[in-house]
C-alpha cells in the first residue's frame, strides 16, 4: 500500500442479534445484524427493534407463551442486499448451525445465481459473546486483507477451538421449553441445583448441576482453566486465547461475575454482553457464561 493511501475494505459482514451486537455497535463497526423474530403471546417481536430488554425480561418472568424463530428468507436476503449495495461480497456470520436452522437457510438462498460468489455463509458454530468476539476477529483479517474466502476458512476451523460454559439460575425456563421434567425441576428448585451447560460444537447439552451459585460459578471458570491447560496453554501463554462472558443477570450480578472472571485471568480484557433474548428464552434470566476460544488469525 503507497503511503497516505486509504484502504478501503470490499467485503462486508453480515450477522443476526445472537451476536449481541446491537444495532449502535454494528453501525461504529460498519456490519449490519438481522434483528431475530421472537413470538410472545402470538405477537411477533424483533429484539432490539419493537421491544426493550426490560419488558421482555419482564414477560419472560411471567412465563408468556414465548417461542423463538427463524428470520423470513424475505428479511435475510434483503439485509444481504443491502450490504451488498455497498460492499463487494459479504460474510453472512449467524447463530451456530446446532442451535438455530437459519444458518442451514442461509447456505441455501446463497446458491441463488445473484448471490454466487458474492454470499459467503459461515457456521462459525458460536452464539452470544463468543461469536460476538468471533467477528471482531474477522474485521482484523478482512483489514490486514484476507479475502471473504480465506476468513471463512478461518472462521469455520476456529469452530472447534472454544469451550462455553452457561449456569442457569432458575430450572423453571429449562422445564418450560421442555429441556427437563417437571419432576427435575422441582427436586432441583428444592435443592438448589444450578445447572451447568456445556456449548459444544453448536450443541447446548447439560454439563454438570452444582449446589448454589458459588459453586456453579467456580465449576464454570475451572473447567476453563482445564481447556486451556490441555489444548491451548501455549495459545493462552503467547496472548492468542479470548476470554470472554456473557449474562442475562441484572448489573451487578454480571459485573460481579466480570471481575471473578479478571482475577481468575489476569491480563485478560474480558468481553461481556447481554445474552441474546433468544437464548435467554431458554435459560431464562439470571444466567451467567464464560467462554474460551482461540484467536482467529491469517
Amino acid at each position: 500500500m503507497c503511503k497516505g493511501e486509504v484502504w478501503m475494505r470490499t467485503t462486508g459482514i453480515v450477522t443476526d442479534s445472537h451476536s449481541s451486537i446491537s444495532q449502535s455497535e454494528a453501525e461504529k463497526l460498519g456490519i449490519f445484524v438481522l434483528p431475530m423474530p421472537f413470538y410472545m403471546n402470538g405477537t411477533c417481536y424483533y429484539e432490539g427493534i419493537n421491544i426493550t430488554r426490560e419488558e421482555f425480561l419482564d414477560r419472560l418472568c411471567r412465563l408468556e407463551d414465548i417461542s423463538t424463530s427463524q428470520p423470513s428468507p424475505e428479511a435475510v436476503m434483503e439485509l444481504w442486499d443491502k450490504a451488498l449495495s455497498q460492499y463487494k461480497d459479504i460474510l453472512y456470520i449467524p447463530i451456530s448451525s446446532g442451535l438455530s436452522g437459519s444458518c442451514q437457510t442461509a447456505m441455501m438462498l446463497a446458491r441463488e445465481e445473484k448471490y454466487e460468489g458474492r454470499v459467503y455463509v459461515v457456521d462459525n458454530g458460536s452464539v452470544s459473546t463468543p461469536l460476538h468476539r468471533s467477528i471482531l476477529d474477522a474485521l482484523d483479517l478482512l483489514e490486514s486483507g484476507c479475502s471473504a474466502a480465506e476468513v471463512k476458512v478461518r472462521m469455520e476451523q476456529a469452530k472447534t477451538k472454544a469451550g462455553i460454559y452457561i449456569s442457569v439460575d432458575n430450572l423453571k425456563y429449562l422445564k418450560h421449553g421442555g429441556r427437563i421434567s417437571a419432576g427435575v425441576a422441582l427436586v432441583g428448585g428444592l435443592l438448589n441445583v444450578k445447572p451447568v451447560l456445556h456449548f459444544d460444537i453448536g450443541m447446548l447439552e447439560l454439563y454438570k448441576n452444582c449446589r448454589g451459585l458459588k459453586r456453579a460459578k467456580q465449576t464454570m471458570i475451572e473447567e476453563v482453566k482445564t481447556v486451556i491447560a490441555k489444548s491451548y496453554q501455549q495459545e493462552y501463554d503467547a496472548g492468542n486465547m479470548h476470554i470472554v462472558a456473557a449474562s442475562s443477570a441484572g448489573k451487578e450480578e454480571t459485573e460481579a461475575w466480570v471481575k471473578e472472571i479478571e482475577t481468575a485471568f489476569p491480563g485478560q480484557t474480558i468481553l461481556c454482553d447481554e445474552l441474546s433474548f433468544g437464548v435467554t428464552c431458554h435459560i431464562g434470566p439470571g444466567a451467567l457464561a464464560i467462554a474460551c476460544s482461540k484467536k482467529i488469525e491469517a
